[in-house]
């Protein structure tokens, strides 16, 4: 990860980085309990020492992190400064990958965060198919979602529709890094993808091949999208 940002990131004018599921020990899940960390470990460290050294902010895909013997797959964002400004464990486990059987759920909601001032969200992978915990996000303000991930290739076109759907109802940036390659049987399907509030796809990554996908984010474009349609002005929750 060092050389990547070393490679990719210095020689960018880049504000932020985002990172994909469980970057660290992949779907090792029979296995993470020999592999999953502490909180204070050396992979926050690590993101710690590169968000300030590159003066990046980086939401730091998510790790498996130990607690009270259990293993949380925890999403992290640390600010250019090295500070750690929000963590998320995922709330939604895969029964078609086994993960209930491995992870812990996660206990609390969904939260708002906030970097150089902008409302952010963060969910992971199996989070996207349930759009109430994202509308909560669009509802506090948030401009830009996103969605580290180890989505399955058999289910890739649920991948991108889904991104897109998100995007467009809830009108803000949705922007996702899923990994490549297979593990234990599993096809991963890539196609990390940047979609703005209109459910354009503004960057797409390949379905196989290891890539940093750049883009700028206007973020006017969320406030203009919503003056145009106004969803948040005709809901009728009451009725709901």
């Amino acid at each position: 990860m060092k050389e990547r940002f070393e490679r990719e990131v210095s020689a960018a004018d880049t504000d932020l980085v985002v990172l994909p599921e469980m970057w660290t020990t992949a779907y090792t899940l029979p296995d993470l309990h020999r592999h999953a960390e502490e909180m204070e470990s050396k992979t926050v460290e690590l993101l710690q020492q590169l968000a300030v050294k590159n003066n990046v902010h980086i939401v730091g895909g998510s790790i498996a992190v130990l607690e009270e013997e259990k293993v949380y797959n925890r999403a992290i964002v640390i600010d250019r400064s090295g500070k750690l400004v929000y963590h998320y464990d995922k709330l939604h486990l895969v029964p078609m990958l086994n993960e209930p059987y491995y992870l812990a759920p996660g206990r609390e909601k969904v939260k708002v965060f906030e970097l150089d001032g902008v409302k952010m969200g963060l969910i992971i992978c199996y989070d996207l198919r349930f759009p109430e915990i994202i509308r909560q996000l669009a509802l506090e303000g948030a401009q830009a979602l996103f969605i580290p991930a180890e989505w399955p290739d058999a289910r890739a076109g649920h991948w991108e529709i889904l991104q897109q759907a998100r995007a467009i109802e809830n009108q803000m940036y949705v922007i996702s890094s899923n990994r490549i390659g297979s593990y234990d049987g599993v096809d991963f399907a890539g196609r990390s993808m940047i979609t703005d509030p209109w459910g354009n796809i503004l960057a797409k990554g390949s379905p196989d091949q290891e890539e940093f996908l750049h883009t700028s984010l206007d973020l006017e474009n969320v406030k203009d999208v919503r003056r145009r349609v106004p969803i948040f002005d005709s809901r009728v929750p009451e009725f709901y």
